[in-house]
């Protein structure tokens, strides 16, 4: 049987597997050497040097890639790393367009770079088609895509995306963080580079930090390799050990996650707490019918909005007990934020307004623990939130 005859999620738990020729090691053994010797002068090996190439490193990249579908995958020191690699690709005077309620991170560094003149940046709402085509038709070289967004959860359709940046001949860069492989493949809709937050759901276990960018032809994965190498971006061997351990439950972990956050986005849509629920699994959600269309799963990341505004908010995010107020996503613990005053504090009022997100709105990375345990949570946390929208 040929390697990719199999399923994703088997060659996702067997990769690398039983692969050690010395010692007979079932699991690949982790390569934490700086450099690696020459077999003699002038008589490089395959490895000289980590920054360069990692025996470790290129198992996890190897993975990736063939999960997205691509030519090839570059690991990075972090998610962040990813989104800078990607950004090798403009030069000064591109334009590259990206979504109104992009990470904050991404929005960041984003403006960063363009305040420094080193490429301009628009920012639109991209589910919106005569919008982004008007924002690629001023000579975008890169349109950068989040589907779904964060920390909206707008889906934006990535074949009529790819239909506009084919006419302005602009690179498409998706982040599918929010998804992972499990549930989305952008490559086959088109996308040029795939960006990943290894951290979150590829890794699954808030236990490391690391990224990833694929790309789906041999061109753009040279010139992603080239620049990893150059600016130092690379990953460490440690942690993509620990993103590769993760990755073989990737595809059972995320049936449980969708589960749960499913069954929250319902009782959430139906309080009397909640003014609005962002989850692209409720047949309410705009989005829904292009992400049944182009997704395998809804994933288990949502956003809501309370009557209160922010002191509800406060009120819910102090009441919840099995929601960490924390950063960051996509391990098997569930996690709550508010993110105009976390994730998304670099965006000015402005932006923030711009972008939709409000003082109200807290978004919840749902985890594996019990169905019925999370509810309960959710709905205690709710019923305080209420009495405060009520006074």
């Amino acid at each position: 049987m040929n390697k990719n005859d199999k399923a994703r999620q088997t060659r996702a738990v067997r990769a690398g597997v039983d692969t050690d020729s010395q010692h007979g090691a079932v699991m690949p053994p982790v390569y934490l050497s700086t450099n690696f010797s020459f077999a003699g002068f002038d008589m490089p090996r395959q490895y000289d040097y980590t920054r360069t190439g990692n025996p470790t490193r290129d198992a996890l990249a190897s993975v990736l890639a063939d999960l997205e579908g691509g030519f090839g995958a570059t690991v990075t020191s972090s998610g962040m790393a990813a989104v800078t690699l990607a950004c090798q690709m403009l030069n000064p005077e591109d334009l590259v367009v990206g979504p109104q309620d992009c990470y904050g991170g991404t929005f960041r560094l984003l403006n960063g770079l363009a305040n420094r003149g080193l490429f301009n940046v628009r920012l639109v709402d991209q589910t919106d088609p005569e919008v982004l085509a008007a924002a690629l038709a001023e000579g975008a070289k890169m349109i950068w895509v989040e589907s779904p967004t964060n920390p909206l959860l707008r889906i934006v359709d990535l074949a009529q995306t790819r239909k506009l940046a084919e006419s302005a001949e602009a690179l498409m860069v998706v982040d599918n963080t929010f998804l992972s492989p499990a549930l989305q493949r952008p490559i086959e809709h088109g996308a040029d580079l795939v960006v990943h937050s290894t951290t979150k759901y590829l890794n699954g276990h808030s236990d490391m930090v690391g990224g990833a960018v694929v790309a789906a032809n041999e061109a753009l994965h040279g010139q992603m390799q080239w620049w990893a190498n150059a600016l130092g971006l690379s990953g460490s061997p440690f942690d993509s050990f620990l993103t590769m351990r993760g990755l073989r439950t990737l595809y059972v972990r995320m049936q449980q996650h969708e589960k749960n956050a499913s069954s929250l986005a319902e009782i959430l849509s139906a309080h009397e707490a909640v003014d609005k629920v962002y989850y692209p699994g409720l047949k309410s959600h705009p989005g829904h019918q292009i992400a049944t269309s182009q997704q395998l799963g809804f994933g288990a990341m949502l956003s809501f909005e309370l009557k209160g505004g922010m002191a509800a908010a406060r009120v819910f995010l102090e009441s919840v007990e099995l929601f960490t107020l924390a950063e960051s996503l996509g391990g098997v613990e569930s996690l709550a934020a508010h993110p105009a005053t976390m994730t998304h504090a670099t965006f000015d009022p402005q932006s923030l307004a711009r972008a939709g997100i409000s003082d109200g709105l807290v978004r919840l990375s749902v985890g594996i623990e019990a169905t019925d345990d999370l509810l309960h949570d959710v709905l205690q946390g709710l019923e305080t939130a209420a009495a405060v929208s009520s006074s």
